[in-house]
């Protein structure tokens, strides 16, 4: 059995709004990352009417180490898929979305134009909402990109996930210098999108390689960034080397916050949409000083 420390275990409760949340996620047929990869926040989130939701299939063509969602040949891209995004929502009440997707190598256009649809769909039902996009690196493809940033999201995401040295062990079909270039691209396409990115901690990383991608990060125009604990979703994935403490997290976001980042959030349940309003709240607390 595995044996976490202390400030990892969560306590459970029965929670009526996160079981109207799962209820109506299945009932629409959609899929959200929250359950895919095996979220430890999902209850919590969901309580909150907090999802992520994963679109284009549930099943990546890609095969990361750390991640949980499935991976193999994809379903086929749903077109209805948009519509029922943007209704779920409606009826969730919504004033901010998280959308997410597989990685799907397989199609031409890697489901940019899916992406666009789903975005646009959200906004014509739901006036007013703010979406974040976390997009996977459509291999840095100017033409892709520039599709998501055509009508641009309030938050453009991609997770540079880990730190240059461990990227070819833990994402082995990513580039370091790729994801890099998918931030950089998107930050010259649009100068109010926030521009925002994540990364895991205790796969073995030191102090210097960590400041090391802080400095990447900025040069590529990033400007928000989450840090997380690295959890083994089973033994078949990468093994845990270190379970940080949150006085190290804490540590790390004030190293971060002072390399230069605008907004940051650190800690051993940090994901990379945990909360991911909060990003938007603090950039209008910065523009009304």
């Amino acid at each position: 059995m595995r044996r976490y420390p202390t400030w990892l275990v969560k306590p459970f409760s029965p929670d009526g709004t996160a079981r109207t949340v799962r209820e109506l996620v299945g009932d629409l047929d959609l899929v959200t990352v929250c359950e895919s990869a095996l979220c430890p926040n999902l209850r919590e989130c969901y309580s909150q009417r907090q999802l992520t939701f994963m679109i284009l299939g549930n099943r990546c063509t890609r095969t990361c180490r750390f991640c949980a969602v499935d991976h193999g040949k994809p379903q086929p891209v749903r077109a209805d898929e948009p519509a029922r995004v943007a209704e779920a929502v409606q009826r969730l009440k919504l004033r901010h979305v998280v959308i997410t997707s597989v990685a799907r190598d397989d199609m031409a256009d890697e489901g940019a134009g899916h992406f666009v649809d789903v975005v646009r769909a959200v906004r014509e039902r739901n006036p007013g909402i703010t979406v974040e996009t976390l997009v996977p690196d459509f291999h840095a493809r100017r033409e892709l990109i520039s599709r998501i940033m055509a009508d641009p999201p309030e938050v453009f995401s991609h997770n540079l996930e880990t730190v240059e040295r461990l990227t070819p062990a833990v994402r082995v079909q990513a580039q370091y210098p790729r994801s890099l270039e998918v931030l950089r691209l998107a930050s010259s396409m649009a100068s109010d999108t926030l521009i925002k990115s994540g990364m895991m901690l205790g796969l073995g990383e030191q102090p210097g390689d960590v400041r090391h991608a802080f400095t990447d990060l900025l040069a590529a125009g990033c400007t928000h960034l989450t840090l997380g604990q690295y959890l083994r979703p089973t033994p078949e994935h990468l093994p845990v080397v270190e379970y940080l403490s949150p006085e190290r997290f804490a540590w790390y976001e004030q190293l971060a916050y002072a390399a230069g980042f605008r907004w940051v959030q650190a800690g051993p349940f940090v994901r990379s949409s945990y909360h991911a309003i909060d990003a938007l709240h603090a950039e209008e607390s910065l523009t009304f000083e």
